[in-house]
């Protein structure tokens, strides 16, 4: 197999890659010493692709991953981008490349195998179209049943720990009726346009109550939908959102203390406080599960399934 070779970088050959090394273990940090036709290495496992867009948008001339860029755990798409944008990769080549590669070094890669001079200093996988597609798919295999174990145990532990999370104060008063009805909850990560895109068919369908939790709701909105509910700190949230007419629910501490408060009141919008000690998504899905939501469904910056990262939370029989 031979390493594409990419116009920007002048010293590469067809089948080699030459560069400056640049190291760091945290990709992001990486990203800002980073200079067109450099060779990133990282540390990476399951590489995203908001650290490979950023990786391509630098330039870099090649991609040096210790760790597996795909470990199987879910479907990952960093990999796909690098590939997509001629960038080779080569993973998987242990703790040592941080060892045996310093900062500023000139590296060359040929097939698998990277050079520090004459020096073979590390042997990983190299990455192609092919490879990736294969560990993407052995990673969808099981992604349902691991979201569905995932679901399952996140609902025991919030059931489990109610009292805990909720110090004692227990789930407020609202006015939005959920009961028997589906909630879906929108958190704005990384691909909430086109999940909730996706989920245009089923919300036309069910009508579901619509929570967003802080930037949710700004999420829902763009998407051209009206939230029942907004639920959060509200620091992400913006003040036309919060003025919509949903109902707002300000995420406080255990002791009461809530910063987001007096943003909401000097809006001029009645709220309710919800003090625990739980995340805010966390604080939606108790809230819609105690009022008797027939079912959950989560916009939420969790790993993506092959056609989106909507996550569906799980379905519980509604409660007596």
């Amino acid at each position: 197999m031979r390493l594409p070779t990419l116009r920007r970088n002048r010293n590469s050959e067809p089948g080699r890659v030459l560069g400056t090394a640049r190291l760091d273990r945290r990709t992001k940090r990486l990203v800002g010493r980073l200079r067109p036709g450099d060779i990133a290495v990282i540390d990476h496992v399951d590489l995203d692709r908001v650290a490979a867009d950023s990786l391509v948008a630098v330039g870099v001339a090649a991609v040096l991953n210790a760790k597996p860029s795909v470990s199987g755990r879910y479907p990952n798409l960093g990999p796909e981008v690098l590939i997509a944008a001629g960038i080779p990769l080569l993973d998987d080549l242990g703790e040592g490349v941080f060892e045996r590669i310093r900062e500023g070094d000139q590296v060359r890669i040929e097939g698998n195998t990277v050079f520090a001079g004459d020096e073979p200093v590390a042997h990983g996988s190299l990455q192609d179209a092919e490879t990736v597609a294969k560990a993407m798919a052995d990673a969808r295999e099981g992604l349902s049943v691991q979201l569905e174990a995932f679901a399952a145990n996140t609902m025991d532990y919030l059931r489990q720990e109610r009292d805990l999370l909720l110090d004692g104060v227990g789930v407020p008063d609202i006015e939005t009726q959920i009961q028997g009805r589906h909630c879906l909850i929108v958190v704005r990560g990384y691909d909430y346009k086109a999940d909730l895109d996706v989920l245009r068919p089923y919300i036309r369908e069910f009508k579901p109550v619509l929570i967003g939790v802080d930037g949710g709701a700004d999420a829902l909105v763009e998407a051209g939908y009206t939230p029942d509910m907004i639920i959060g700190d509200m620091d992400s949230v913006t003040d036309d959102v919060l003025r919509c007419g949903a109902e707002v629910i300000v995420h406080a501490y255990p002791d009461g203390r809530a910063p987001g408060l007096p943003r909401v009141n000097g809006l001029g919008v009645p709220a309710i406080l919800f003090p625990a000690a739980a995340t805010s998504e966390d604080l939606a899905m108790l809230l819609a599960d105690e009022k008797g939501a027939s079912l959950l469904v989560a916009v939420a910056p969790t790993p993506p399934s092959s056609s989106s990262s909507t996550r569906v939370a799980a379905e519980w029989p509604r409660r007596s």
